[in-house]
């Protein structure tokens, strides 16, 4: 079995962080301060990804490098449209980048000859281990998060904001009013 150097291990712990926290950031349905925060670290770890697999090429560049290209811009293009207030525009990039992240790991896991599948024959404990333990961090790391940033009163996401509309519900009445 090829060694795993550092990059490949960087590029392996960001790639399972953005694959178990994408479907958390895609289904949850409330887009608040937590979904930013939350996001922010996603952006990150995609960033890690896919600079880290320049680093990865036993055979040249590949399809997976043209991949991590592509999946630069749309980071940069899914941040400009929601700054931009076009929320189906950063939907429709980031979970294009998901499961374009899906997508390269299928082919390292289901390639007999990528590292992925090997480490599952000749090392099973090491590889739960791992995806155990990104995933128990990521549980109790977006746990704290959403408990504890405050969802700002009165202005919360509506349905309106999820079709792509920029609204804001308007603040509700305390009855001491």
């Amino acid at each position: 079995m090829e060694p795993f150097t550092p990059v490949i291990i960087v590029h392996a712990i960001a790639a399972l962080y953005v694959l178990l926290l994408g479907p958390l950031q895609i289904l949850r349905r409330r887009r608040d301060g937590a979904h930013r925060l939350l996001g922010t670290t996603w952006v990150a770890a995609m960033l890690v990804v896919c600079t880290s697999s320049f680093g990865i090429m036993p055979d040249g560049f590949s399809w997976l490098h043209g991949l991590s290209t592509w999946t630069l811009l749309c980071m940069v293009l899914a941040i400009v449209a929601i700054r931009r207030g076009s929320v189906p525009t950063h939907r429709a990039f980031m979970v294009g980048s998901y499961l374009g992240t899906l997508t390269a790991f299928a082919f390292a896991a289901l390639v007999p000859t990528r590292l992925i599948p090997q480490l599952l024959r000749s090392e099973p404990l090491v590889a739960g281990v791992t995806v155990l333990a990104v995933a128990v961090t990521i549980a109790v790391f977006a746990t704290l998060v959403i408990r504890a940033v405050p969802r700002p009163e009165g202005r919360g996401v509506t349905d309106d904001q999820e079709s792509g509309s920029l609204t804001t519900s308007p603040p509700v009445p305390t009855g001491s009013e």
